[in-house]
Order: structure tokens, then C-alpha cells, then sequence
């Protein structure tokens, strides 16, 4: 089965000084994801919980959104020049529900696009059946400056490459469910999201998200297609991804760093410095 990290001897330089060294490098490879035996996409992936991965897509894409409309995953058979399982091919069988294959998209993606393929902005405004608008979820500040401290030392292929980005799941107190790693962003959630799905936790409601870049739309919408009411990044957010969570009733907090953070929409989430979390909230 293909690895997370891939080693390569390099020429490192240091002032006047060179010198040959092994290295470590985040692995990308593309994974086609195929419903019912019908190719849907090829996204550029770091290998590892591709089934998570391909489940959270689903998710993201209006097709499954609860765990029983995942009947099945699979690798199939994709062979390298010597003939050996590429594992770089999964078929999922999903039951009933869902938008129909053929209003989805069908291309390669690369890891930075999580949208690609769709022809208008009114075409990725998914519609979700959770409403994460009438969640009742609040968080104390404390809780929200601990997530990127949680979340970095889960990150353990970031340590030996560099190179991936990270989502991570919190409950409302803060403790970290599960974290992913990626060369794409919108992999790293789409494998939390469906490392959630398959423990039949959807809708998260009451969860935060935490991500390790920034907080664009697609990533928005990953969120709120899960049920998860507060999406948190390190970065910043796009102006469209700020629009989506007004319109979607979602908690979105950017430059989350340190013991500052700015919350672009449905702060009252937020509950105000020295309450305990559950009364006493911030003005939007």
C-alpha cells in the first residue's frame, strides 16, 4: 500500500557549505473515487484513510449524509508498471438519498481544489439537512485559543516533511476526536468528516473544526454539510466563505493564534471573557 512520506537524498545548502542528506517528503497520488462502479473524481491525495477520505467527499458532495447510506467501500484493482495494486482507486456503494451522480462533477482535481469542475457559485451552495444555524453550541474563548496548540502535536507526518495541512475535531470542551493530515486541505476535513460519518456521528452537532491553513468556501460548506457548527483556522478567511457561514448560521473564527482570534460571523457562539462557556455570549 502506498506511504504518507516518500524518502529522497537531497543537496543541502547551509551558507558555504553543501552536503548530500536524506529527506523526507509529504507523498501525493491521485485517487479516483467511484460511486456504484461510475468513475465521479480523481483527486491528488496524501495516501492513508483514503476510505475516510472518500466517505467525508461523499459527505461534501450531497451524496451520503448519514452512515447507513454508505453501504460499502473498496479498493479496486489500478496497477503500477510492475503489475502491483496501486490502491489508488475506491469504489463506494452508497443506498438511496443524496443528489444524482450525474448532476456531480467528473475530472481531475488537483490538492488544492476542492471545487473544481462546478460551473457556477450558485452550483456549490449544497443544500444541507442539518441546520447548523439552530445550534445550540458555545465556547468559551479559552477553549477555541487551546485548538491549534491540540492540533499541531497531532501532526506527526508535519513534523518529518513539512509539507501537509491538518483538520482536526473537537468537542466543546476542547479535546481533540480525531485529526487528519494532507497534502490538500479540503482532503485533511474530508478525511475527518468521514472518519465521523463511519463511527455514525453525523450530525456533529455541538463540534468545533479546526484547520491548520485558511478558511476559504468549500471548507465552509465541508463544515456545515457534517452539522458542525464552528469552523476555527489558523489564517484567514475568504470574503465568500465569510458570506456562506452569515447565510448558513455558522460560527466561522480566523487567525486563530495565540490568545487572539477574530470571528467573522455568528460570534455570539463566543461566550464573553470570564463566563463559563454556557451563558453569558459576546453581541454579534
Amino acid at each position: 500500500m502506498a506511504r504518507s512520506t516518500v524518502r529522497r537524498r537531497v543537496v543541502r545548502l547551509r551558507g558555504d557549505e553543501r552536503g548530500a542528506r536524506p529527506d523526507s517528503l509529504a507523498a501525493e497520488e491521485p485517487l479516483e473515487i467511484r460511486v456504484g462502479g461510475e468513475a465521479l473524481a480523481v483527486t491528488m491525495r496524501t495516501p492513508g484513510h483514503d476510505f475516510e477520505l472518500v466517505a467525508g467527499f461523499l459527505v461534501g458532495e450531497g451524496l451520503v449524509a448519514e452512515q447507513g447510506q454508505l453501504a460499502a467501500l473498496r479498493y479496486c484493482a489500478g496497477t503500477d508498471a510492475d503489475g502491483a495494486n496501486t490502491y489508488n482507486v475506491v469504489d463506494a456503494t452508497v443506498r438511496g438519498g443524496g443528489t444524482p451522480l450525474s448532476a456531480h462533477r467528473n475530472l481531475l482535481m488537483t490538492s488544492a481544489c476542492g471545487l473544481c469542475g462546478r460551473d457556477t457559485v450558485e452550483a456549490v451552495r449544497t443544500h444541507s439537512r442539518w441546520k447548523v444555524a439552530d445550534d445550540a453550541l458555545t465556547v468559551a474563548p479559552e477553549v477555541l485559543y487551546g485548538l491549534p496548540d491540540t492540533l499541531r502535536e497531532a501532526q506527526r507526518t508535519f513534523d518529518s516533511t513539512g509539507g501537509l495541512h491538518a483538520a482536526g475535531l473537537f468537542d466543546a470542551d476542547g479535546r481533540l476526536l480525531c485529526a487528519r493530515e494532507d497534502v490538500g486541505r479540503h482532503n485533511a476535513v474530508d478525511k475527518v468528516v468521514g472518519w465521523a460519518l463511519r463511527e455514525g456521528l453525523l450530525p456533529l452537532t455541538g463540534h468545533l473544526l479546526m484547520v491548520s491553513g485558511r478558511a476559504s468556501f468549500e471548507l465552509t460548506q465541508k463544515a456545515a454539510l457534517a452539522g458542525i457548527p464552528l469552523l476555527a483556522a489558523v489564517s484567514a478567511p475568504s470574503s465568500l466563505a465569510v458570506e456562506l457561514a452569515d447565510e448558513l448560521g455558522l460560527t466561522l473564527v480566523g487567525f486563530l493564534r495565540g490568545r487572539s482570534a477574530n470571528v467573522y460571523a455568528r460570534a455570539d457562539r463566543v461566550s464573553s471573557a470570564g463566563s463559563d462557556g454556557r451563558s453569558a455570549r459576546s453581541p454579534e
